[in-house]
């Protein structure tokens, strides 16, 4: 091969680029219109907001170490003024989800008797050791499980026999739930079925229904004037301003409410129209992405 091809040959690899595929992000940000967003952007109009849902995919790593970014710039952007809701502790650890932000319990202390989930190592202890750190406060806002388990076998009445001490730590009964709610018509579909377990479907809608007005509940109780509160749940929750935000709305309509939904597609090159409307901002990570479990 002559020098003269080989310049050639060089140029033509400066003109075309290297010889490998072009980047393979991990994830990218959409507007609830389908809009590609950027991280800067949507940072700012969450900062502006009062309460911002974070709807995670619970076994997602993209998810959790953006939440995990998100909260360090909200609570830079807030000066401090941020409280963080999760989901994921329930509000009878409350003291000890405190005393262990407050530095009062250690980690093995606070692990065996807190009920932590199976992925909070990973995926939830780097938040609770930056609010340790930084000094905001951290508030579990989830129902006990174990009376959602009673209400989705028996009914929401399995809660009225419940002494005073343990309904402090539920939403104020009685409840009233909507059937109406998409998300509760789309779990009743999920279901299926005929007439005949129409009353057990009911009670796991009523069920669900206790978690998200639980988490409303306390969640509200939770901010301070002035304040964000950034709540991370599961996107169902708060998926299409539902679930969560019906009770919210019900309890303080003014509040200004921003959302953010985590789906996975096998392209991240647009939102697929399933996804579109769902949050303000929809988080897109590929289908075959890494689980945490």
């Amino acid at each position: 091969m002559t020098n003269r091809v080989l310049s050639l040959l060089f140029i033509l690899l400066l003109a075309t680029g290297p010889l490998h595929a072009q980047d393979r992000p991990a994830y990218r940000l959409f507007t609830a219109a389908g809009k590609p967003a950027g991280y800067d952007k949507m940072l700012r109009e969450l900062a502006a907001a009062d309460v911002v849902f974070f709807g995670e995919q619970h076994n997602d790593p993209i998810a959790h170490w953006l939440a995990l970014q998100l909260t360090k710039d909200l609570l830079r952007l807030r000066q401090g003024q941020l409280v963080l809701g999760l989901e994921m502790f329930e509000r009878d650890v409350q003291p000890l989800v405190d005393q262990y932000t407050t530095g009062e319990l250690d980690d093995k202390a606070f692990e065996a008797d807190s009920r932590p989930w199976p992925n909070y190592a990973t995926d939830y202890k780097p938040l609770l050791l930056l609010a340790r750190q930084q000094k905001f406060r951290v508030v579990g806002t989830n129902v006990p499980r174990r009376y959602a388990s009673q209400v989705a076998k028996g009914g929401l009445e399995a809660l009225e026999p419940l002494p005073a001490a343990e309904k402090a730590w539920l939403a104020p009964l009685p409840l009233t739930v909507d059937f109406a709610l998409p998300g509760y018509q789309n779990m009743a579909k999920m279901f299926g079925g005929d007439a005949a377990h129409a009353a057990g479907v009911q009670n796991i809608i009523r069920a669900q229904a206790l978690k998200d007005a639980t988490m409303a509940y306390f969640l509200n109780q939770a901010r301070p004037e002035g304040h964000l509160l950034l709540h991370l749940n599961g996107a169902y929750h708060s998926d299409n301003h539902d679930g969560i935000l019906a009770y919210l709305r019900q309890q303080s309509p003014k509040l200004k409410v921003l959302t953010l939904s985590t789906v996975s597609q096998a392209s991240l090159d647009k939102l697929d129209k399933e996804h579109q409307q769902k949050a303000d901002f929809v988080l897109v990570v590929p289908e075959d992405m890494t689980k945490t479990y």
